[in-house]
C-alpha cells in the first residue's frame, strides 16, 4: 500500500504544522487556557480562514471533502501542539452528525458556519451513568406543540461551555438501555430551560455538564433513529483522536529524547545509560505502533459501515489507548521530578494523553467490542 501524500496533503500538513509551530507556543497556550473561553476565538477564526475547519466537508457545504487521512494530517500536528480549540468536537464529530442526520435544510443552514468556524458546535451523549455505552440514555424528548422539550442531564460536554449549538442524545421511546429510541437534539445552551455548569478537564480543556429541564430541542432525522449515526460518526471521531494522541506521543519522544541527551549524571549524560536507551526504544516501538493503527483507522474511517470498519477502529483504539499511558508513564519516569511540574509541556501532554486513553471509551471497552466483533466474524 502506497502511504505517500500527494501534494495538495503535503500542503496542508504544512500549513498545520506552521500555523501551529509559529503561533501555540506553551506560553500561548497557558494564556489561552487560563481564558474564560477556554482557547483562543483568534485561533479559531484562523482555523475558518485557512479552510482547516471545511477539510472534512462536502464542497456544496463550503467544505474541500476530505477524507479520514486529510483529517488524520491535521489531527496530527493539532496533537503536537496541545491546541485546545475544539476541532474534534465541533467539526469532526457534531459536524459529522449533522451531515448525517439533518434535513437539506438544516445542512444548508449550518454546515457552511461549521465549515467556516462561525458557528462552534458540541455533542452530548454521555450521562453519569453510562459509562461509554451510547445506548445508555436516560434524558428524554417529549413531543410538544412546535416541536420537542427535554429533560436530564449530559456529562463532561468537551467544548460546550462556549458552543453555540449542542447536539443533544435523549430518548423518545423505550427502556433505558434499549437501542431503539434514541434520537438526536439541537439545542441553544442559552435558551430556557438549559443550564451548563463549566470547568477544566485534567489535560487542560474545558467542557461543562448540561442541564435540561423542558429545554427547547430541534429534531435531527427521524425519531428513535440516532444511534446508528451516533456509533457512526464517534468511529471518525475516534479515528481523529487516534491521529492527535500520535502527533502528543511524537512531541513527548521528542522531548524526552532531547533531555537524555542534556541532562547529565557524574559528569555524563544519562542517554549514555543503557538502560535508559532501552526504555527510549521501547517507547518508539509504543509510537510506531500507535502510528500505523491510527493510518488504518484514518483509511477506514469514511467507509460505509460494517464489521470491519468497526474491529479496525476499535483495534486502533486499544493500541493508542495502550501506547498512551506507556508514553506518558515513561516519558515522566525517564525525565524525574521535573517531568511532573506544571511550568514544563511534558506534563501537559501526558495529561493529554491520559485523558485520551479514556474519552470514547478506554481499552478495556474497545477491547470487548472487539472481540464481540470478532466472534459476529
Amino acid at each position: 500500500m502506497n502511504f505517500t501524500l500527494n501534494e495538495e496533503q503535503q500542503m496542508l500538513q504544512q500549513t498545520v504544522a506552521r500555523l501551529v509551530r509559529d503561533t501555540y507556543g506553551f506560553e500561548q497556550r497557558e494564556h489561552f487556557r487560563q481564558s474564560t473561553q477556554g482557547f483562543s476565538s483568534e485561533h479559531w477564526q484562523q482555523f475558518g480562514e485557512l479552510g482547516l475547519t471545511a477539510v472534512p466537508f462536502n464542497e456544496a457545504f463550503g467544505g474541500f471533502g476530505g477524507s479520514g487521512v486529510e483529517t488524520l494530517l491535521v489531527m496530527k500536528e493539532l496533537g503536537r501542539g496541545l491546541c485546545l480549540e475544539p476541532y474534534l468536537h465541533s467539526v469532526i464529530f457534531a459536524g459529522g452528525l449533522i451531515e448525517q442526520l439533518g434535513s437539506a435544510q438544516q445542512k444548508a443552514e449550518l454546515l457552511p458556519q461549521v465549515a467556516s468556524a462561525q458557528l462552534q458546535l458540541a455533542v452530548a451523549v454521555d450521562e453519569p451513568q453510562s459509562h461509554y455505552a451510547l445506548n445508555d440514555v436516560q434524558t428524554c424528548a417529549t413531543a410538544c406543540e412546535g416541536g420537542w422539550t427535554l429533560r436530564g442531564r449530559k456529562s463532561v460536554v468537551v467544548g460546550g461551555q462556549s458552543a453555540g449549538l449542542i447536539l443533544v442524545s435523549a430518548r423518545t421511546s423505550g427502556a433505558e438501555r434499549d437501542e431503539e429510541g434514541i434520537s438526536l437534539f439541537l439545542v441553544d445552551p442559552q435558551g430556557v430551560g438549559a443550564t451548563r455548569s463549566s470547568y477544566h478537564t485534567i489535560d487542560g480543556r474545558k467542557a461543562c455538564d448540561l442541564f435540561l429541564e423542558n429545554a427547547v430541542g430541534v429534531l435531527l432525522g427521524e425519531p428513535g433513529k440516532a444511534l446508528g449515526a451516533l456509533r457512526y460518526q464517534q468511529g471518525r471521531a475516534l479515528a481523529a483522536q487516534c491521529a492527535e494522541a500520535v502527533g502528543s506521543m511524537e512531541a513527548a519522544c521528542e522531548l524526552t529524547l532531547d533531555y537524555l541527551k542534556t541532562r547529565k549524571q557524574f559528569g555524563v549524560a544519562i542517554g549514555t545509560f543503557q538502560a535508559l536507551q532501552h526504555r527510549m526504544v521501547e517507547m518508539r516501538m509504543e509510537l510506531d505502533q500507535a502510528t500505523s493503527m491510527a493510518v488504518l483507522a484514518a483509511c477506514v474511517a469514511d467507509d460505509p459501515d460494517s464489521d470491519e470498519r468497526s474491529r479496525a477502529i476499535a483495534a486502533a483504539k486499544v493500541v493508542t489507548c495502550r501506547a498512551a499511558r506507556f508514553i506518558a508513564d515513561n516519558g515522566i519516569q525517564l525525565h524525574g521530578g521535573i517531568g511532573l511540574t506544571w511550568e514544563y509541556v511534558l506534563s501537559h501532554h501526558a495529561k493529554h494523553l491520559l485523558m485520551v486513553a479514556r474519552q470514547f471509551g478506554d481499552d478495556d471497552h474497545h477491547l470487548n467490542a472487539f472481540s464481540r466483533l470478532m466472534q459476529v466474524a
